[in-house]
């Protein structure tokens, strides 16, 4: 394509962002918004350096972050021109690779500098190999054979958040990751370990290329020669040691007249729990050299309405570099935020809105269901299968396919069923209790067709096996315990036998799932044991016996019958996290769950609660045509029905912006009724407020709203009932604990 062809597709912005090349003088930082078109402007500047700028495409270095989206720019780039094919536009991290088998022998030169030649010498060898999370943590267990399996792997992790950071072994401060002299002692003997490997983590990919050109004058000056324009997408999500990395290709210091161009948004910056640092976007115009900010504010993506929504709130953030985006379509739907009582209430909306416009032709891949956690698609899974909507989960497994999910309902199986041999082999040595593969065949067949419950302790096994066995069966009998054995004969009866989820939730913790899950959550971020007490909350509607158990199996088994049923089609909703919509759009949305203690998280302020506002920011930007919010007056958390209050984020969206459904609670009617300030007793007297009445004793506020001009509340006292009360005249009589 001749570049006016491909130049006068560009908006004025854009053209200017592709157009510019510093001269070496002077670096660029393209703020681009949510759907302004950065792809295509990367890409662009590619061709147009090689056709107009006469650029060797082999001094040109993009990097991006995964290789789908390198894959993307490079053949965008080769199709505008053919040339491109031979500039290296990569992933950071396979950058990293190609660099370490070129000066392999440098890198090794380093850590032999600093740890000797000792034990065959250290290094990096040109045939290493790259090691995951899972082969560090059996390093870190054969570097340090004290440490225990579970904390090799919290080990592993923690040094690979230290890589993250740019930090060595020899760094003076690790107190952004462990306070502790033991942790540098650890990271030295991990790092000797593996130096004498010849091979290399994934951190080491971006941190050995960026320690040697720091620490070799002659390599970086052959890396300047060589790469004359860095480009990076996504340059929001760049961490710590990438940016050090950056500052080295760029030559700042030797005015290596290096061009350095990074695009990205730091409204989307959402992922500091990877080690992504907003910082580094922030902080560009002081970092580099004389930088241009050139911002791309035209969105072709969503209607002004929803725009509208995103640009409120995204202003209440302090950290931003600050830009409002403008729609380029035509006028549609304002969106709508629906007050619904419950979750259950909330999938019966959702489901009504997606079946509804599916009657007027509207496919079912249109709609995409949003949420904080992953623990929520639960709800949507079990309401979208029985009423036979086709969905996907994406970014992770069905809900009970899910590792921990399966883990609990196997102890469930077992407990139900003592029979139950692959319910036994998959829970008895998990977490480790000595019991392994031999031992659980040899309990196995000697309780065939018996209850391995009653039988399993007289099979003659070892003594640290028998240990660990009686472990596991003496949680199993004081489970079953908690059952109660007398069937509730009628609603009354199943009250005073509890709640299911009690049991659920003191299984998941008894038999050492939760701590075994927990700590994969340390370090890999996973939400397992949120899963976990997601599952607890699903099981609140069934009574704690043991009929009430093989209920709530047959529910799951139900849903797990009509998934297999289910279409296999594409035309599906697409269930997702919010962090997983990242680069992704759908016609229509609705992101769900908008309560404070959900989303956001509670316990957020300052710089994580204005990431908690960059994720909501991103959700409302994967709209094109509609958006729908939905927040729940209560919801079954931790078992029990909690109240909940809207989240805040929703009284930053302007009062024209929605259009609001259902029961508006009265801590949010200020926001929406023009000038009309919220009631002071209103605010005081708020959905969730905990209450003591001398008759009634200790309660939650459930509802409150204005009637006939007065302000009356409801309360769920302990006891079981529920009162209306006029806090304005009332309130000698009940108090609320501020």
């Amino acid at each position: 394509m001749e570049a006016n062809e491909y130049l006068s597709l560009l908006n004025p912005e854009q053209k200017e962002s592709v157009i510019h090349s510093g001269d070496g003088s002077e670096d660029l930082l393209i703020l681009a918004g949510a759907g302004s078109g950065k792809t295509r402007v990367i890409t662009t500047k590619i061709a147009y350096l090689i056709s107009q700028k006469h650029v060797d495409p082999y001094s040109i270095l993009a990097v991006t972050f995964t290789k789908k989206a390198a894959d993307e720019m490079r053949e965008r780039a080769v199709r505008l021109e053919p040339k491109a094919e031979y500039a290296q536009i990569r992933t950071f991290h396979s950058w990293g690779a190609y660099f370490l088998r070129k000066y392999h022998s440098e890198a090794s030169a380093y850590f032999k500098s600093i740890y000797g030649k000792e034990n065959g010498g250290y290094g990096v060898d040109k045939n290493f190999t790259v090691y995951d999370d899972d082969d560090m943590a059996t390093l870190v267990s054969k570097a340090i054979p004290s440490i225990a399996k579970k904390e090799a792997a919290l080990v592993a992790h923690k040094i690979s958040l230290a890589k993250d950071y740019g930090l060595t072994p020899e760094s003076e401060s690790f107190s952004e990751i462990d306070a502790g002299e033991e942790f540098r002692e650890q990271y030295t003997l991990y790092e000797k370990r593996l130096r004498q490997t010849g091979n290399v983590d994934f951190g080491d990919l971006i941190l050995i290329p960026y320690l040697v050109l720091m620490n070799n004058a002659d390599i970086r000056h052959r890396i300047h020669l060589r790469y004359r324009y860095v480009l990076v997408d996504e340059y929001q999500d760049s961490n710590r040691v990438q940016f050090l990395l950056l500052r080295e290709l760029a030559g700042i210091d030797e005015n290596a007249g290096v061009y350095i161009c990074v695009v990205g948004d730091d409204d989307q910056s959402i992922y500091k729990f990877r080690g992504a640092e907003v910082q580094n976007i922030l902080d560009f115009e002081k970092d580099f050299s004389k930088p241009r900010l050139i911002r791309l504010v035209r969105n072709y993506r969503s209607t002004p309405e929803i725009l509208a929504c995103a640009n409120s709130v995204i202003s209440n953030n302090e950290k931003r570099l600050g830009k409002t985006l403008e729609a380029q379509k035509k006028k549609g739907k304002i969106p709508v935020l629906a007050y619904l009582p419950n979750q259950d209430d909330e999938t019966d909306f959702c489901s009504d809105l997606i079946l509804n416009a599916h009657e007027k032709g509207v496919p079912f891949s249109d709609w995409a269901i949003l949420y904080r956690t992953n623990a929520q698609s639960l709800g949507f899974e079990s309401a979208f299968l029985r009423r036979k909507i086709p969905y996907q989960v994406v970014g992770t497994l069905k809900f009970y396919e899910r590792e921990e999910i399966k883990d609990a309902l196997a102890w469930i199986s077992f407990l139900a069923n003592p029979k139950n041999e692959i319910a036994f082999r998959r829970i008895v040595n998990k977490p480790v209790r000595g019991i392994g593969a031999v031992t659980q065949e040899k309990i196995v067949e000697a309780c065939a067709a018996k209850s391995i419950l009653e039988n399993a302790r007289s099979v003659k096994i070892s003594k640290k096996a028998a240990s660990g066995l009686e472990e596991f069966l003496s949680v199993a009998e004081e489970l079953l315990s908690m059952l109660s054995k007398i069937a509730p004969a009628d609603d009354e009866d199943k009250k005073s036998a509890g709640k299911l989820s009690d049991f659920v939730d003191a299984l998941s913790k008894k038999s050492g799932l939760e701590e075994f899950h927990r700590s994969q959550d340390e370090i890999a971020g996973t939400q397992k044991v949120l899963n976990l007490e997601e599952l607890a909350n699903s099981a609140a509607l069934y009574p704690c016996t043991m009929e009430g158990l093989l209920e709530f199996l047959d529910h799951i088994e139900l849903d797990r019958a009509l998934e297999d049923e289910s279409s296999d089609g594409t035309d599906r909703v697409t269930l997702i996290t919010l962090h997983n919509t990242k680069g992704l759009e759908f016609p229509r949305v609705i992101i769900t769950g908008l309560e404070y203690g959900v989303f956001p998280r509670e316990n957020k302020s300052g710089e994580e609660l204005e990431e908690e506002r960059r994720l909501f920011y991103v959700g409302i930007t994967r709209a094109r045509e509609q958006l729908y919010f939905t927040s729940c007056a209560s919801r079954r958390m931790y078992g029990q029905t909690k109240y909940m209050t809207p989240s805040p984020f929703l009284s930053e969206i302007g009062k024209d912006e929605m259009r609001v459904v259902g029961d508006m609670p009265s801590s949010m009617q200020g926001d929406f009724d023009g000038e009309n300030a919220v009631d002071p007793i209103a605010k005081k007297w708020r959905v969730g407020a905990s209450v003591f009445h001398d008759d009634y004793g200790p309660g939650i506020i459930s509802s409150g709203r204005m009637s006939e001009g007065e302000y009356v509340i409801s309360v769920v006292f302990e006891n079981g009932s529920v009162k209306k009360f006029l806090p304005k005249y009332q309130k000698a009589l009940i108090l609320i604990e501020d």
